[in-house]
This record gives structure tokens, sequence and C-alpha cells, in this order.
């Protein structure tokens, strides 16, 4: 085997981008303080063609040098908007007939290993601060909770690890 040169890739130009069908999936990221946890969401979401990014209450936004260091220049190809409050997104995304779905541990909440999505619906994934998770107000405006099964000592996963699991996971069953 030899690894691929980044010429034999074959990615697509942020225009070619920006004009390709997406996956029927926005990420919200509800006060996430890290900019490198931002920057790794975009960076995820590009990969899967994900709908937009929306960064709401103390997430930073772009142009930011910080974010830029970990998105890679993913931050200029994937859509993204500004909400000054999360509900503030809930609600846009509930008018547009977004499903909202929390990545949280919660009751009742559906492990990913045994998510089943419809593939005519539009997604929409909350994840939460690095401390304080997903905002119980936004947790109860929720559809469903979606919870990354776990079998270690700790109880949570780094947001943008998680929100790679989960974008991975959504992007298989609506593909």
């Amino acid at each position: 085997m030899r690894v691929k040169k980044i010429t034999e890739l074959n990615r697509l130009s942020v225009e070619e981008f920006k004009s390709e069908p997406k996956t029927p999936l926005i990420i919200v990221l509800d006060n996430v303080r890290s900019l490198n946890n931002i920057g790794s969401v975009f960076r995820t979401s590009d990969a899967f063609l994900v709908e937009a990014v929306y960064l709401c209450g103390i997430t930073a936004t772009p142009p930011n040098v910080e974010i830029h260091k970990t998105a890679l220049g993913a931050e200029n190809s994937v859509a993204w908007a500004y909400y000054s409050d999360t509900d503030q997104a809930v609600e846009e995304l509930k008018k547009n007939g977004y499903t909202l779905c929390a990545v949280e541990q919660a009751q009742n909440s559906i492990m990913l290993d045994e998510l089943q999505l419809d593939s005519t619906k539009k997604y929409a994934v909350i994840l939460g601060n690095e401390v304080k998770g997903v905002q119980q107000d936004v947790v109860s405006r929720c559809d469903c909770c979606v919870e990354i099964p776990q079998y270690g000592t700790k109880h949570s996963l780094n947001v943008s690890v998680a929100a790679g699991m989960v974008i991975w996971e959504f992007s298989k069953q609506l593909k």
C-alpha cells in the first residue's frame, strides 16, 4: 500500500462544495467555548457535506485565526449562521421542519448505535458546552436525545469527537 498524495484525493473546490447537494443536517453548537472544537466541527461538517453549522451564544464565529487552525478553511465552505441565543436557532429550525436531536445523556435517550433516521426528513443536531452540555430548556424543545454509548470511567466525550461520531452516523443514514 501507498499513501495517496493530496493531488490524488480529487477534493472539491469551495465553489464546487457550495453547489453540491448537502446532507439534510444542520449542526447547532450551544455555547461551545473552545475555538479548536468549533474549527473541528466545521472541518467534519465539510467532510460530510453538512448543510450548515449554527453558532449560538458564546460560541465564537469566523473569521477567527484560532477556529481556522483546526477548520483549515472549512469555515469558508460550510454555510454558517450566528444566533445570540440557542432558542432562536431552535425556533427557526422547528419552523423550517427540522427534527431536533440533542446529543445528551438524558432520560429516554436513543443510543447512537440504535438510532433509526427517516431519510425523508431534515435533522438538526445540537451539541452543548464542554462542561454543562446542552441547556435543559433546549433539550426540552427537542424531538429526541441521542446518546453515544460509553463503557469506560469517563462520563463524556470531547464535543468535537462526539460531533464527528454523530455526523458520521447521520450522514450514513441520510445519504
